[in-house]
């Protein structure tokens, strides 16, 4: 029987009912071969396991199909999520990084400005020393430069 053997059994059995002789007095009724029919019936019967067999191959198949692409896909998101935690991951890292580099800049500014005013404050107090010590030494030439001068005025003889 060819790939069509249920419906051809089914169109025999259609006109073997349409050709059966009405049963008198009732319209609706009809005179059919049994034998005929019942032949029918069971070429259908056993034509049905082989095309219902067929049928459920290919619904398996198809379901496999559909598994395998479903698992597939499933598949591809979880990369592309893994991808995109990645990526997002090193950008995070670059973000703190940057943070972290700017921070130590900063720091390294202000520390900079804190050694280099530690430094002048430094500075001004060693030279305020050293102005200090200078003007006590030159007073002290000054009062040696009098004092020479005055013992010089008394040591020398008057004209």
């Amino acid at each position: 029987m060819d790939d069509t053997g249920v419906l051809e059994l089914l169109e025999e059995l259609s006109i073997l009912l349409e050709e059966s002789k009405p049963v008198f007095g009732k319209s609706g009724m009809r005179q059919v071969d049994i034998e005929a029919a019942f032949s029918i019936l069971d070429s259908i019967k056993d034509t049905f396991p082989t095309e219902f067999s067929q049928a459920r191959q290919l619904v398996r198949e198809r379901q496999s199909l559909l598994d395998d692409a479903q698992a597939q896909a499933s598949r591809m998101i979880e990369d592309a999520r893994s991808q995109a935690m990645t990526i997002a991951s090193e950008q995070e890292i670059v973000r703190i990084a940057q943070q972290q580099s700017d921070q130590i800049l900063s720091d390294a500014r202000e520390l900079e400005r804190q050694t280099r005013a530690g430094a002048e404050d430094y500075a001004d107090e060693v030279f305020g020393h050293v102005e200090q010590s200078l003007d006590s030494l030159l007073n002290n030439v000054r009062r040696c430069r009098d004092r020479l001068n005055a013992t010089a005025q008394t040591n020398t003889p008057r004209s």
